[in-house]
């Protein structure tokens, strides 16, 4: 094998951690393969549009074609057919923002929200920047404990008596598990996404009072903005990280009153989080019980027992946020809140509490997946407690893998920021405009360009509008949607790459360039001419001679 074909292992791995003599002839024949498209000159052509993926882990494969028609005269302006394409199918990224399922997708999210916390946090994006003088805070609402867990004191040792380490498997998993609230866990991750509207509707009402004014007419004094995100402890416990603003009465655009102070929103913000309570969902309301004799959950007994009571826990941090700039152990900044938000969009409950990343059909599936005890006897909770009729409107078992949790991780009010289909329709428009023999970034690769003549199309996943809608013709110019009829049709027809093509983009990863993991400046557009000299073809025809030597050895 020549010495420029490098191994998907290194020499100095082991031999019992080395690829199977039948990986091997697999990935023999695969290359083999790769070898017949180079010799008749399709592996360059299909070699751009994979790598238009990005990355992906696992795209979308769709059917189909699309045409463009003028309304007065019925003439077909363009037509493109997905059979066209080098691989015959139009490959869609698949958009997941989890980072364990989709790296590629879900850095691309990860990037998006940094960009909508922060356009609401310092202005851009359709956002003023006299934004960043309005009154603002960085607010964190933990749930309450049921029941004694392994964890890192900031004084003395842990419960059990030992100093436990950052990645302590332990960590987070109860004392005694016989005697853990299991049931009250869950049912507080299910009733979490109300808590957190109650909490919202009770921090208006709290605003008005400091104002001296009623929750009516307080919409013509300010308005309430915020971007939240959820996270799982590791004890499997789902608390929200809010930036919360306060604007003028019509957002963002106009000066918040002269009341409107973060001192103000800080107070708000405490009050609103301890006099927040859901009830159970589908029991009757009974008499109501003082805020003190509530507790953070009842077990329950029999259906006579009174109604379960569920609010957030007693630690409540609320930070102001200052100015741009890193300030070491001072308040909390624009940066480091859009940073750390961001982070947490992509990451569920997998990730801390080492629970599953997708729905279970049969709850003996659990068998063939490598979990911890707590997460499993979660999911087992979730499972069983979905058998009642009080919990059935709940949905527990197609939420058992979230451990009840069945609200949106990402959340934002109409007038904190731009939106995250905004900024995708942004990249695309960018990416459409850009030449063809440009090479596609990874993180933001929006189209694919039919290298047979046929047009650019959106892969955006999320937007199947960006299928039909073919802003622009075969020739890159724009088409006006006034004198332009767009007639489509799309069929789904699987998820991820054929072997031939999966084993092609693996050749690409090994080439690609990571970019870096925290975005902290923008990119400079006279690098993209640099850029443009070395078009996808350079890196192509290196791939190219590489397969066909492995192929010949």
């Amino acid at each position: 094998m020549p010495t420029h074909l490098q191994l998907p292992y290194s020499a100095a791995v082991p031999a019992a951690s080395r690829p199977s003599s039948s990986a091997l002839e697999r990935r023999a024949r695969l290359t083999a393969k790769l070898a017949k498209l180079a010799a008749t000159g399709q592996l360059t052509p299909l070699t751009r549009q994979i790598a238009g993926l990005g990355g992906c882990a696992h795209p979308i494969r769709l059917t189909g074609h699309r045409t463009h028609l003028h309304t007065a005269t019925g003439e077909i302006l363009d037509h493109f057919d997905s059979g066209r394409l080098p691989a015959g199918e139009l490959l869609v990224r698949c958009g997941n923002r989890r980072a364990t399922r989709c790296p590629a997708c879900s850095t691309v999210y990860r990037y998006d929200t940094y960009q909508l916390i922060a356009a609401g946090l310092r202005g851009g994006k359709t956002v003023p920047t006299s934004v960043a003088a309005h009154p603002r805070v960085f607010a964190t609402l933990t749930a309450p404990g049921f029941g004694p867990v392994h964890n890192q004191p900031d004084t003395g040792r842990c419960h059990c008596g030992q100093l436990h380490a950052d990645d302590d498997p332990l960590l987070g998993t109860p004392l005694d598990p016989e005697h853990y609230d299991y049931m009250g866990a869950v049912l507080w991750n299910a009733h979490a996404p109300a808590l957190w509207a109650r909490f919202t509707t009770h921090l208006r009402r709290e605003i008005a009072k400091a104002a001296g004014l009623t929750q009516r007419t307080l919409r013509h004094h300010a308005t309430l903005s915020y971007a939240k995100v959820a996270e799982y402890q590791k004890r499997g416990q789902v608390h929200f990280h809010a930036v919360i603003r306060l604007d003028g009465p019509t957002g963002p655009t106009s000066t918040p009153p002269a009341w409107a102070t973060t001192q103000l929103l800080d107070h708000a913000v405490r009050a609103a989080a301890t006099r927040t309570r859901v009830h159970h969902e589908g029991e009757p309301p009974k008499q109501p019980q003082p805020a003190r004799d509530i507790p953070a959950s009842q077990p329950q007994v029999s259906d006579r027992a009174r109604r379960l009571v569920f609010r957030f826990g007693r630690q409540t941090d609320v930070r102001a946020i200052r100015g741009t700039d890193f300030t070491g152990d001072g308040p909390v900044t624009d940066r480091h809140v859009a940073a750390y938000i961001a982070k947490y969009a992509t990451k569920g409950a997998e990730t801390t509490t080492g629970t599953l990343d997708r729905r279970l059909r049969f709850l003996a599936e659990l068998a063939t997946h490598n979990i911890t005890d707590h997460a499993r006897r979660l999911i087992h909770t979730a499972w069983h407690l979905a058998t009642r009729p009080q919990h059935a409107h709940l949905r527990l078992r197609q939420w058992a893998h979230m451990l009840g949790f069945r609200g949106h991780f990402s959340t934002r009010t109409r007038h904190y920021s731009t939106t995250l289909a905004h900024l995708r329709t942004e990249r695309t428009a960018w990416r459409t405009g850009r030449p063809d023999t440009q090479a596609p970034a990874p993180a933001s690769a929006e189209t694919q360009a039919g290298q047979t003549g046929g047009s650019p199309i959106g892969d955006q996943a999320q937007h199947s509008t960006d299928l039909t809608a073919g802003h622009r013709n075969s020739a890159g110019q724009r088409v006006d949607s006034d004198t332009t009829l767009v007639i489509s049709h799309w069929q789904y027809a699987g998820t991820g790459l054929l072997p031939e093509l999966e084993h092609l983009a693996d050749l690409l990863a090994t080439t690609r360039q990571t970019r870096p993991e925290q975005p902290t400046r923008p990119r400079r557009s006279d690098r993209s001419g640099d850029r443009a000299a070395h078009p996808v073809g350079h890196s192509t025809d290196r791939l190219t001679s590489a397969v066909r030597a492995g192929a010949v050895a």
